[in-house]
């Protein structure tokens, strides 16, 4: 792993272009961070105390949008500090880490944006039976599972990157440590770890997008089989929220882990990283509170006895 006695130290050079709009930058920044906070932890407290919410779809948004904080959590104080004190020192450790963390957290939310299109497969396919087929027990099988899968994955990628040789000091073209960049590091082969950073991400990927994939073609083909317009309207409304953040979701990732890497591609994924490690948490409780009127009615319900409670107050 080393090639002295000490571990080697890691330069985390962030978005140099930012240092030019410094405080606006992390004004933005900041407000972008605490706003994925209480966006998608409003998410959470309504799906708790809302009867109307209670649902296996919002067991699982609940579980999502605890998962879009924590992901969030890994990557954007770094890009934060970053912004504050320009390039960042990082430990070996540290940054392995870190890249645990985000691999980890990464994995669930695709595991789970699967078993959330099952859920809506089941809930339109099947809806007579699904009381049935979906019951708590079910979905708590489902969500550990996703937790569990994604706690397992980053280990052995972990595990190869870990045994690298790195000179001393390094400099990363990242604002946090992400796979591809630290192993283009290395002053040994890389093969090995290529290769399994590709699979791991390849596996957990694909096979949580073909379960989607399945589950929404059965979705679309139940719903084209509905008679009337306002039926089928229906239907789609019921899902359409849950299918523009796997949209998102799957776009941005298959680009960053999936497509080959140069040199001349490290600085757009650097840029597509931000796009999936920001921007998709925040559109997560707009998306859900914008689209879902259960949602949107729980959040009216919470503003008017905010301002019940304000105009007896006074």
């Amino acid at each position: 792993m080393l090639n002295g006695t000490s571990a080697p130290k890691f330069m985390l050079l962030g978005f140099p272009e930012l240092q030019e709009f410094q405080l606006l930058s992390f004004v933005i920044l900041l407000s972008i961070y605490l706003f994925i906070l209480l966006g998608n932890g409003l998410i959470i407290v309504l799906s708790h105390i809302d009867m109307n919410l209670r649902f296996p779809m919002y067991f699982f948004l609940r579980h999502f949008s605890f998962l879009e904080m924590c992901y969030t959590s890994v990557t954007l104080p770094q890009l934060l500090r970053n912004v504050l004190r320009g390039s960042c020192a990082i430990s070996f450790w540290t940054c392995l880490t870190q890249m645990y963390f985000f691999f980890f957290f990464g994995s669930t939310e695709f595991l789970l944006l699967a078993a959330m299109a099952y859920d809506r497969y089941l809930a339109i396919c099947h809806p007579l039976q699904y009381p049935v087929l979906m019951d708590s027990h079910v979905c708590v099988c489902l969500a550990l599972g996703s937790w569990l899968i994604g706690f397992l994955t980053p280990f052995l990628p972990i595990a190869f990157i870990s045994q690298l040789p790195f000179n001393s000091s390094n400099q990363i073209n990242h604002f946090f440590c992400d796979t591809g960049p630290l192993i283009k590091l290395s002053t040994g082969n890389t093969f090995m770890a290529d290769t399994m950073v590709f699979l791991v991400s390849a596996v957990i990927v694909l096979i949580s997008f073909l379960l989607t994939l399945t589950s929404y073609a059965l979705i679309v083909s139940t719903i084209c089989h509905i008679p009337s317009v306002s039926g089928r309207h229906k239907a789609f409304s019921t899902c359409s929220s849950h299918l523009m953040v796997v949209t998102i979701f799957y776009g941005t990732l298959i680009f960053t882990y999936l497509c080959p890497h140069s040199d001349q591609t490290f600085d757009m994924e650097k840029g597509v990283s931000l796009l999936y490690a920001v921007v998709t948490p925040v559109l997560n409780p707009i998306i859900y509170t914008l689209r879902n009127k259960d949602v949107k009615r729980a959040v009216e319900k919470i503003l008017y006895h905010v301002k019940n409670k304000q105009r007896k107050m006074s």
